[in-house]
Parts: C-alpha cells; sequence; structure tokens
C-alpha cells in the first residue's frame, strides 16, 4: 500500500485519517481530495482541490493503490437532484478512476442509517440485516444506492479488496448540521417520547477502522460503533438537547412537514423515524478483525457536544437566542397554519 486516495480529507474524520496514514511506514503518498481545503497538511499530502462531480478524476487517481472515500454532501436535502450529481453521480466517475488506475483496495464509508429504523428491528442489528432505509429519507437511501454500486464493482474486479463501513453516527462539535441536531432533539420541533436506544463512534474510533480496513485490505461490510449502546431514557442528559418544543409524534410530523414545505425548518419529516425506533448495530464482525474502539457511546456522545468549554460562560445568552428562535419559528407555523386555513375558508 504505497499510495492512498482519500476523498472528504479535509472533513474531521478526513484529517484523522490523513494523521493516520503519515504515520503509517506502509504509505508513501497521500493523495487528498476536496472542495476546500485542509487544516493539516503533512509531507505525505498531495492534495487537489475540486469537485468529485465535475472534475477529471482518471489524473487525480491514477497511480494510487487504494481509494478512501469520505466525501458526501447530506443537505439539508431541499434538492435531492443536486445530492444526487455529488453523491451518487461522484461516486460512479469515482469508480471510473479507480478501475482506470488499477485500485487494489477501495473503502467506503456509508452510514448505519441504511438498515433503516423500524419498530421490528433486532437491538442491535448485523451486517446480515437487510437494508431498508426508511422511505423519502434521501441521506440513508443515496448510501445504500452506492453500496449497490460498490458491490456491482466488486463483482467487476474481484482482485480488489472493497470494504464498506457502517459506522453510527460520529458527530462533529464543530459543525452541528441538521441532521445532528434533528438526531439529538435539539431543533425547533422534536419528539415527545423517550429516544430509542443509541450510539454515537468517535470520529478518532472511526478513523482507526478506516486505517484497519486499508492494512489488512478487508472485504464486505462492517457495523463501527462502541460496545453496547445507551438506553433511550439515559440519552437527554448526555446528548445537549437544546430548548426545541416537544410534541406527539404525529403532531410532530405534521408541524416539521408545514416547516419543511414553507422553509421555516430546515429538518425533513423523513428523519423522525430515526428519532423514534431502534437501529443500534452490533460491531463484533470487525471487533473480530481487531479493532477496538477506545472512547464509549457515553464518551463520544460527550465529546460531540456543541458548546465546547471555553464558552460555558455564554450558556445564558446562547438559551435567550434559543428561546427566541424556538418562539419564532414556532410562530412563524402558526402563521402560515392561520393562512392555509383562512384561504381554504375564502375557497368557492
Amino acid at each position: 500500500m504505497h499510495t492512498v486516495a482519500v476523498t472528504g480529507v479535509s472533513g474531521n474524520v478526513g484529517q484523522r485519517v490523513l494523521r493516520l496514514l503519515d504515520a503509517d511506514p506502509t504509505v508513501d503518498r497521500v493523495v487528498g481530495i476536496d472542495a476546500r481545503d485542509p487544516r493539516f497538511r503533512p509531507h505525505k499530502l498531495s492534495f487537489r482541490r475540486l469537485d468529485l462531480a465535475s472534475a477529471d478524476l482518471v489524473p487525480v487517481v491514477a497511480g494510487a493503490d487504494a481509494v478512501v472515500h469520505l466525501a458526501w454532501v447530506f443537505g439539508p436535502p431541499r434538492d435531492e437532484e443536486l445530492l444526487a450529481r455529488v453523491n451518487l453521480a461522484g461516486t460512479r466517475r469515482l469508480l471510473e478512476a479507480a478501475t482506470t488506475a488499477g485500485v487494489k483496495s477501495f473503502v467506503f464509508v456509508s452510514s448505519a442509517m441504511v438498515y433503516g429504523a423500524w419498530p421490528d428491528n433486532p437491538v442491535p442489528l448485523t451486517e446480515a440485516a437487510p437494508l431498508r432505509p426508511n422511505p423519502a429519507f434521501a441521506y440513508a437511501a443515496q448510501k445504500v444506492e452506492v453500496e449497490r454500486l460498490l458491490a456491482d464493482w466488486a463483482g467487476a474486479h474481484p482482485d480488489a479488496a472493497v470494504t464498506v463501513l457502517r459506522p453510527a453516527p460520529a458527530l462533529d462539535p464543530d459543525n452541528d448540521h441538521w441532521l445532528a441536531r434533528a438526531w439529538r432533539g435539539a431543533g425547533a420541533v422534536r419528539v415527545r417520547r423517550p429516544p430509542p436506544p443509541m450510539q454515537c463512534v468517535h470520529e478518532d474510533d472511526l478513523a482507526s477502522a478506516v486505517a484497519l480496513a486499508l492494512r489488512k485490505g478487508l472485504a464486505g461490510a462492517f457495523n463501527v460503533a462502541p460496545d453496547g449502546w445507551v438506553p433511550g431514557e439515559q440519552v437527554r442528559p448526555l446528548v445537549s438537547p437544546g430548548l426545541g418544543v416537544a410534541l406527539p409524534e404525529r403532531l410532530a410530523r405534521r408541524v416539521m412537514r408545514l416547516g419543511w414545505a414553507t422553509g421555516l425548518l430546515d429538518t425533513t419529516p423523513a428523519v423522525v423515524p430515526y428519532l423514534v425506533h431502534p437501529w443500534v448495530v452490533a460491531n463484533d464482525r470487525l471487533e473480530a478483525e481487531g479493532w477496538r474502539p477506545v472512547h464509549s457511546n457515553e464518551e463520544a456522545l460527550v465529546a460531540a457536544r456543541p458548546l465546547p468549554a471555553w464558552r460555558a460562560l455564554l450558556a445564558r445568552r446562547r438559551q435567550e437566542v434559543a428561546l427566541a428562535a424556538g418562539g419564532g419559528v414556532l410562530a412563524g407555523l402558526a402563521g402560515a397554519v392561520v393562512a392555509v386555513v383562512r384561504r381554504r375558508r375564502r375557497a368557492p
């Protein structure tokens, strides 16, 4: 393993993977690919700033022995065609470049969300469970589609080791995006019920799983999560959910649907099943290959809290802003509902 190409190298997980590869004596060169510049740039790194969906990837991947595919655009998913162009078409083009380069190892970081969140899910889910993402949730559906692309590519390239990692959420405290907020119950609207069992993998542990897959040339799918999970009733104190308004599930769906349709909320109602049904995974298969998580679920959840210690003195102001924002969103939703009712009453 002399040259490794890594997409999404500027993200938090990508930067951690880069550090591990830089310290690996079997890696001579890393080709980093991202749409933004990385903070950490070791001497092994040859960085290419480009868009996977439009750039010519063949010369970029040329000479690579392995590819790690971390790059992913996940929303908010209002423009599913845009997401498909970047995530699906970009992956197809990367696989074409990998074919031309004769790549012998391909590692893709998928998601445990590919199993879907369903009331009949076993706890925990193993890699043998069917992939059945919840309808209309583009993030998980596109991850499944990429896994299918990789399965086809692996079938056409039997000499290549193709690894699919399915991690529990790896939250980034510096990037509290819409999906992280929804999953933590920190949006303006959340479901009024105990959350399902929860897992969270630390970004360092996810990076070590990527490095292990490369080093051992693992083939197949592997769940990535700490041992066990956090029971639903113990989740709230760990995740700093914020001051969103809690509503019964049916009403929360309606409010989210209206907020999503009017643009007042950035959380799609398609994510609700993942907030109420179990989808925790077993890590036995990856641990059998020698992977050991350093951080527990609880430690990873606490580490991912979006409020850094140096901002603790601003907590009171943060609460005031959150209350005002939450009230503003709900007021906006209420106004939208009233407007819809009035229009219907005026209709002949």
